[in-house]
């Protein structure tokens, strides 16, 4: 894995993060994180979540920070019309790669190089993802007011960020307790994530304030891998790994397991005024 330094365009303070210049530099690294237990958990949850938010119809859907694809790859198989955007052009040609392995979804995505705090779409769409973006950014407000704008009529804003108020728990639970003390005692946003990179927490309820401010009517939020988050070498069976998903789903939308969560999954829809008619003369 490369180290942060290397990725990391300049120094920051202890609360601040940097954009690494290419995630592509840490993508064999993602790959392997999003196919571990822990990694599938993530995505088996959110994916749960959505479908369950989501009618049966295709709909458009824009995977803003789309990475190696899971998502992209996820939302086009169930039927779905998806533009997966990232920054990283090493990023995408994986996701070009990955996408050769399933001709039949050519028709069904769309890739574009852009960044998410700069996206300029005509599009609406139906559904807007941003999964393991906001956590590398220095601020949520500017990236959320943009992709809102994106949501069309009755469609959904699904946001998967870092937990800020959880920081420290997964150290705790790996036993590396003089990390999490300075970690809780000093109330810091920012902690090394998964791909040793430095990343900033938000809070659910931050989240669905700015979505509201933006139009969108916040839905109830889950935690994301509550209970198997520091399993680090967690290599389940079948049975196991069932098991272990249901336990998750349960504790994902109730307090206080929610709170402990290291990610935070907010949903929000937008909800059109209803026309008022003239009366009749």
């Amino acid at each position: 894995m490369t180290s942060v330094d290397s990725n990391q365009r300049h120094a920051v303070a202890p609360d601040e993060v940097a954009t690494p210049s290419d995630f592509a530099d840490v993508g064999a690294a993602y790959d392997a994180h999003s196919r571990s237990a822990r990694g599938r958990l993530r995505h088996d949850l959110v994916e749960r979540r959505l479908r369950a938010e989501l009618n049966g119809r295709p709909l458009r859907v824009l995977d803003a920070g789309c990475g190696t694809g899971e998502t992209t790859l996820r939302l086009a198989l169930a039927g779905h019309l998806v533009t997966a955007v990232d920054a990283s052009d090493g990023m995408l040609a994986v996701v070009v790669d990955r996408l050769a392995a399933h001709p039949d979804l050519e028709a069904r995505v769309r890739l574009l190089r852009a960044d998410v705090e700069d996206l300029d779409i005509d599009t609406r769409f139906d559904l807007v993802c941003c999964h393991g973006v906001l956590m590398y950014l220095g601020r949520a407000d500017k990236a959320i007011a943009r992709l809102a704008r994106l949501v069309a009529d009755h469609g959904l804003l699904s946001i998967l960020t870092k937990n800020r108020q959880a920081i420290g728990v997964r150290e705790a639970l790996r036993g590396e307790h003089a990390t999490a003390r300075q970690l809780i005692a000093s109330g810091t946003g920012v902690t090394v994530g998964s791909l040793g990179i430095r990343t900033r927490g938000d809070r659910a309820e931050e989240l669905d304030r700015l979505a509201a401010a933006h139009g969108l009517s916040p839905l109830p939020w889950q935690g994301v891998r509550i209970l198997n988050d520091h399993r680090v070498d967690w290599a389940p069976d079948d049975e196991e790994y069932a098991s272990a998903l249901e336990t998750e789903w349960a504790a994902s939308t109730r307090d206080p397991y929610r709170q402990l969560a290291p990610l935070v999954h907010t949903l929000a829809r937008r909800v059109p005024e209803p026309s008022v008619n003239p009366p009749a003369p």
